[in-house]
């Protein structure tokens, strides 16, 4: 009798699994098998966000790489800080402040518009046909811009328009009065034409989200109109309401064929000096500074964007 014999059941034995012995397959661990069905469902799963992610790495990613790279890149293409620093000086600091005052004030009063136009919407009795005109109207008003913006207020509030003549024949001569449309005062008029549907548009959603059962419930217990406000719809509408005015803020501060058809330059707005760079208006050996002034933008505008998206999820929790 062979003394080296496995016993059966032993781990020596080759029919006992984990032995080592017998089908090399078994004990080797788990194989992931690919087929072509499952394949083709991780496909359909983000077929989705290949577009967009593209279209974001394209049109975003990219460029402000770019732009980061080239503002501080100097001209003999090694690093410099030269054009951010003359970025934030002089005629181009002003322009920054220039730009964020004329953001603010187009943000800020035209929010309050557009939500007193929109709560007299949402509020109004039988308003179907009243609303889906004022939604379509506000559509085609936000998106209307740019030198056609420019000629009309030209034609008609201009030094020489026909609401100037019209009312210089009552007695009321606005540009004895210190107004006039090509200086900051007149791009902050011409501004609202498209700020206030702007809001109306994106507020509409929020005053919708104020659940019916709120109200009754604060004037079961008492509580008049303003308490109302005051203690319940005004809190839970405020993230939104900010969030829109940085959406406004934005608008205006990225605004450029307006102002520049409006005033022909001559109000220093940064994206008007943006765009006289990229015109080729520049100092020799200054053509990087427009890179660093886009790179200021891109600033102000993610800092905005980043409060937006927190005051939306703040909203978010009280309007699902």
């Amino acid at each position: 009798m062979d003394q080296t014999a496995a016993a059966p059941g032993s781990l020596a034995d080759p029919g006992v699994p984990g032995s080592g012995h017998g089908d090399d397959t078994i004990g080797s661990g788990p194989h992931v098998k690919l087929n072509l069905p499952s394949a083709l469902h991780w496909l359909r799963r983000i077929a989705g966000i290949v577009p967009f992610g593209a279209y974001v790495t394209l049109g975003l990613l990219l460029p402000m790489v770019a732009v980061a790279v080239g503002a501080f890149q100097g001209n003999n293409g090694g690093f410099t800080f030269s054009n951010v620093s003359a970025a934030t000086h002089g005629i181009y600091l002003h322009g920054f402040w220039q730009s964020i005052i004329l953001s603010v004030l187009t943000s800020i009063l035209p929010a309050i518009c557009g939500l007193l136009i929109a709560y007299a919407i949402f509020t109004a009795k039988r308003g179907n046909v009243l609303r889906q005109m004022t939604i379509t109207a506000s559509g085609v008003f936000a998106n209307f811009g740019g030198v056609p913006l420019a000629f009309l207020f030209i034609a008609s509030a201009g030094s020489t328009g026909l609401i100037t003549h019209w009312l210089a024949n009552v007695g009321l001569n606005i540009y004895n009065w210190g107004f006039s449309l090509y200086s900051l005062s007149g791009v902050i008029v011409v501004y609202f034409y498209f700020q206030v549907p702007l809001m109306v548009l994106i507020i509409l959603p929020a005053l919708e989200g104020l659940r019916p059962a709120w109200r009754e419930a604060a004037e079961n217990m008492g509580a008049r109109t303003w308490q109302y406000w005051r203690y319940v719809g005004g809190p839970v509408l405020l993230p939104s309401f900010l969030g829109c005015v940085l959406l406004l803020f934005g608008s205006s501060l990225s605004a450029y064929a307006t102002a520049e058809a409006l005033t022909n330059g001559t109000i220093p707005l940064t994206a008007i000096q943006i765009g006289s760079f990229l015109n080729g208006n520049v100092i020799a050996g200054q053509e990087n500074i427009g890179k660093a002034l886009g790179l200021g933008m891109v600033i102000i505008i993610a800092i905005a964007m980043i409060i937006y998206v927190a005051m939306q999820r703040r909203a978010a929790k009280w309007l699902r």
